[in-house]
């Protein structure tokens, strides 16, 4: 099962530099049930590694002015607020035991699992849907700024709740409401990803006991991967490996409610 899970963190930065998404979404199971790691120290794990990661992958996409900094300040500070008090006061917060109905007892742990494979649903409509906008001709850009904010904020309490870097949700947004081309959303997108993500990491340090050389080992798997889908993403189409790799994590999150619901009692 860790062979599994180390070629699985190779696909998690592989995806991130590929379509700036989607790798994330993998974190949480592959911890939990491919290394045993614990939901609520799986949600904190994630974050350093896809933080990390990210912020290694957003290196050459700047080079390449693939980056919209204004955009990312923008979007980014609501986020990064939403994801750090997340974090530091609403998951530590949230009962061990919250409620029981017959014979199922939804529990702290349950929760995240439930919360994290809606998110995999939705996440994995938006990477199958296709994307009108991505040969669309440049926009002069134009901030929606209530909206950006919203977005930010909401994207950033998910992050801080599930561990997840939210990129199938930030593409979109940058897109419609900052009216940025598609590469510069996908590259925007991994440094707001990295910001948050490492921020509300920062919430849990003290709190959590952390496997550093698991948690290290990923992570360098991650990067790696991340070099990778770099590389290849001046080759491939990152329109029909995003289908793919939507309809992948469809089945995932199908699988993580059939199980957290019906194969836990």
């Amino acid at each position: 099962m860790e062979i599994a899970g180390y070629i699985a963190s190779l696909i998690i930065g592989l995806s991130l530099g590929l379509i700036g998404g989607g790798g994330s979404i993998l974190t949480v199971p592959v911890l939990v049930y491919l290394f045993g790691v614990d939901p609520i120290l799986a949600t904190a794990y994630s974050l350093f590694i896809v933080g990390t990661t990210s912020l290694v992958g957003a290196f050459p996409k700047y080079n390449n002015g693939e980056i919209n900094i204004k955009t990312a300040i923008i979007f980014g500070i609501p986020s990064i607020i939403a994801v750090y008090l997340t974090r530091a006061f609403l998951v530590p917060a949230i009962p061990t035991h919250i409620i029981s109905v017959g014979s199922f007892e939804i529990t702290k742990s349950v929760l995240m699992m439930l919360l994290f494979a809606v998110l995999m649903l939705f996440a994995s409509v938006s990477m199958i849907r296709e994307n009108k906008n991505e040969d669309a001709a440049e926009e002069k850009q134009l901030f929606n700024y209530p909206m950006i904010l919203l977005e930010g904020l909401v994207v950033g309490s998910l992050t801080g709740l599930v561990g997840a870097g939210g990129g199938f949700l930030i593409i979109p947004a940058l897109v419609i409401f900052s009216k940025l081309p598609m590469k510069q959303a996908i590259g925007t997108s991994l440094l707001i990803i990295a910001a948050k993500s490492l921020v509300g990491f920062t919430g849990d340090l003290g709190k959590q006991t952390m496997d550093w050389t698991l948690l290290l080992s990923i992570t360098a798997l991650a990067i790696i991967g991340i070099f990778i889908g770099n590389s290849l993403s001046k080759k491939i189409s990152a329109e029909s490996l995003k289908k793919g790799f939507g309809w992948s994590v469809l089945v995932m999150g199908i699988y993580i409610l059939i199980k957290e619901i019906f194969l836990n009692n």
